[in-house]
């Protein structure tokens, strides 16, 4: 078994109520070990079997259970640190500015200098799978949408600031 750190895109926002002890639960009966879950947003660790198999049959017992479907995108811990080791901004002022999002796919080097290419005010960088982001006005004023990510690079995805993966990271490596 091998250690994952499972992030489910938007969940407990916009109506997409899942408890995390039912994520827990539904995790448990798909078969992993060591579950536990960090703040409601969706982060569950666990030890499986096998990560790509596992991820999506989460997504399928989300959607069936709590009438949703939500991307499931597990990374290892040594794929935690890693990223957050590659981060390439420095981080001025507030951390939570300082994000990482996760995608499911690896864009393509066209789709990223699309992406590059819109002229937004935030920092960005792709790096394997993961957008590197420092929101030039915060969070809540980019233009930098989930649905923008999605058309340019092609991928779902789902975003944590620096603080929740570093905390991640560290849960994981316990």
């Amino acid at each position: 078994m091998a250690r994952r750190v499972v992030l489910l895109r938007a969940v407990n926002v916009g109506g997409s109520k899942l408890p995390m002890a039912e994520l827990r639960e539904v995790a448990q009966e798909l078969g992993a070990r060591d579950v536990s879950t960090f703040i409601a947003s969706g982060n569950l660790l666990c030890d499986v079997d096998d990560a790509e198999a596992f991820d999506r049959a989460l997504e399928q017992a989300i959607e069936q259970r709590f009438g949703f479907f939500r991307e499931a995108i597990s990374r290892s811990p040594q794929e935690l640190r890693a990223a957050l080791e590659a981060h390439p901004f420095p981080i001025e002022g507030e951390r939570k500015a300082h994000h990482v999002y996760f995608l499911l796919e690896p864009p393509t080097e066209q789709q990223v200098e699309a992406l590059l290419g819109r002229g937004l005010p935030d920092g960005l960088a792709v790096i394997g799978r993961d957008l590197h982001i420092r929101y030039a006005e915060g969070v809540a004023h980019t233009k930098l949408t989930p649905a923008l990510i999605l058309r340019t690079l092609g991928s779902h995805g789902t975003g944590r600031n620096l603080n929740t993966v570093e905390k991640l990271s560290a849960l994981a490596a316990e």
